[in-house]
């Protein structure tokens, strides 16, 4: 009994090692997950969003006053000047402290602050706007090269059963050969396709393995080893093509971030131009200072003894405040160049608002016709599939009895494995522009919704 739990406990060790050993499967969730994490571009954009942050909190800060101060500690020497009584003293050395306080508020400026706020405010919105595009073409590159895998797993699965069938004809044609069934030219043919089919392998296996790197790379893995995909049940759903390119434009247009980044980048240009017109209007500003000194030379009044340096900076503590008016009358054309600029600016955001539009609309309905495009070859490579399949098993049999020779089985075996290749590629690149359609409306990117098989 002790040996039979001992020999259980190495079973569940055993195990337990061997599935520490498997390489983690990375599911598409997770890799998007990972890429939106780790991106050099994304985390860039991001710092490009604080830098807006920044500046619009700054502009907040304009509206502040400002308060500046400065102290001075100073020598003179000879006949020197004494700033606090202002008298000349001879080949005398005076120590002297100067303080001064100021501070200064715009009261008006034609809202040129406010309107930078408000232009800040849409650049902060527009950037990250920008952001959001930057993890949307990241997270549509890796579903593309997640299915890229998957296509390749699949046209390496193909291969393998077709070589592994080649395999086994060699077999049965060899003992046929030395029964004297079937001429000898027969199993060199099917040799020689077996080598063909043992190449290509080779090549779908090495493609596979650079659209395994492809992705490892994209997602910042600093080893790409062990990296591996995790194998979805995809089927095809005929009815994910549903409307049509306007009514899944009209969704996008309301959420896709490119279009709101160029809406704000518009807006902002609109309040370039207020800013440009404020440059016309006066600057009114309040000031305020205060100021003292001491002097070592200096001496209480009447009493003419030493003037401590407490007393001394309250007695000589004087107050400003003023009012100050900035008429702009002429500055080498300036104002009216940069209201000129500003207009210009505002037709170009137009336009590029207008572009975005269009450019949008295009790719819509170029993945919208790829989808129903791939949906309509799917269906017709499933047939063509199954047509293959049946020609195959009748040619295999022929074969057998010397029907047929081994020139015309290799040809029905390609064709077969022709057809399935088409049939794995429609079906992904359904898979991928229907996912493309399902993104546009605003649906996130998954493969675990994809489970109705098309009719």
């Amino acid at each position: 009994m002790k040996r039979k739990f001992l020999f259980l406990g190495f079973i569940l060790l055993l195990g337990a090692v061997t599935a520490m050993a498997q390489p983690k499967a990375w599911t598409l969730e997770e890799c998007i997950a990972h890429a939106l994490q780790n991106n050099i571009r994304i985390k860039q954009q991001e710092i490009m969003t604080q830098y807006q942050q920044s500046a619009l909190e700054q502009s907040k800060l304009n509206l502040l006053p400002t308060l500046n101060g400065s102290a001075s500690h100073n020598y003179a020497f000879g006949r020197a000047l004494d700033e606090t009584t202002y008298e000349f003293t001879e080949n005398e050395t005076v120590q002297s402290n100067n303080f001064y306080a100021g501070s200064n508020v715009t009261l008006f400026h034609g809202l040129v602050n406010y309107n930078t706020i408000q232009k800040n405010k849409y650049q902060l919105l527009a950037s990250e706007q920008d952001l959001e595009r930057f993890r949307d073409d990241i997270s549509l590159s890796i579903a593309m090269a997640y299915l890229q895998i998957l296509l390749n797993q699949e046209l390496v699965t193909a291969t393998e059963a077709q070589v592994e069938l080649t395999r086994q004809q060699i077999e049965r044609t060899g003992k046929l050969v030395e029964a004297g069934s079937v001429a000898r030219g027969n199993l060199l043919d099917i040799e020689a396709q077996a080598a063909r089919e043992e190449l290509q392998l080779v090549n779908l296996q090495n493609q596979l393995t650079l659209s395994l790197l492809t992705l490892a790379q994209m997602l910042e893995l600093p080893n790409a080893d062990d990296f591996a995909v995790a194998v979805p049940v995809i089927t095809v759903d005929d009815q994910a093509v549903r409307g049509g390119p306007l009514d899944i434009y009209s969704i996008a247009e309301k959420s896709r971030p490119e279009i709101l980044s160029a809406e704000y980048q518009l807006k902002s240009a609109e309040l370039d131009l207020a800013i440009a017109r404020g440059g016309r209007s006066p600057r009114l500003s309040l000031g305020a200072t205060a100021s003292t000194g001491y002097s070592d030379k200096r001496l209480k009044p009447v009493t003419f003894e030493a003037y401590p340096f407490g007393e001394q900076l309250n007695d000589n503590l004087n107050y400003g405040l003023g009012f100050s008016l900035n008429i702009p009358i002429f500055n080498g054309w300036q104002v009216n160049t940069g209201i000129r600029n500003s207009r210009l600016g505002i037709e170009n955001s137009q336009y590029a608002l207008e572009n975005t539009k269009k450019e949008l609309y295009k790719s819509i309905q170029q993945a919208f016709t790829d989808a129903t495009g791939a949906m309509k070859k799917y269906n017709a490579s499933q047939k063509a599939v199954a047509s293959m399949e049946e020609a195959f098993r009748y040619a295999e049999q022929k074969l057998d009895v010397g029907l047929v020779t081994a020139v015309e089985y290799n040809q029905s075996k390609t064709q077969l494995l022709n057809a399935q290749s088409e049939m794995a590629q429609a079906k992904y690149e359904f898979v991928f522009k229907t996912k493309v359609l399902d993104f546009y409306r605003g649906i996130p990117l998954t493969l675990e919704h994809i489970t109705r098989m098309a009719q």
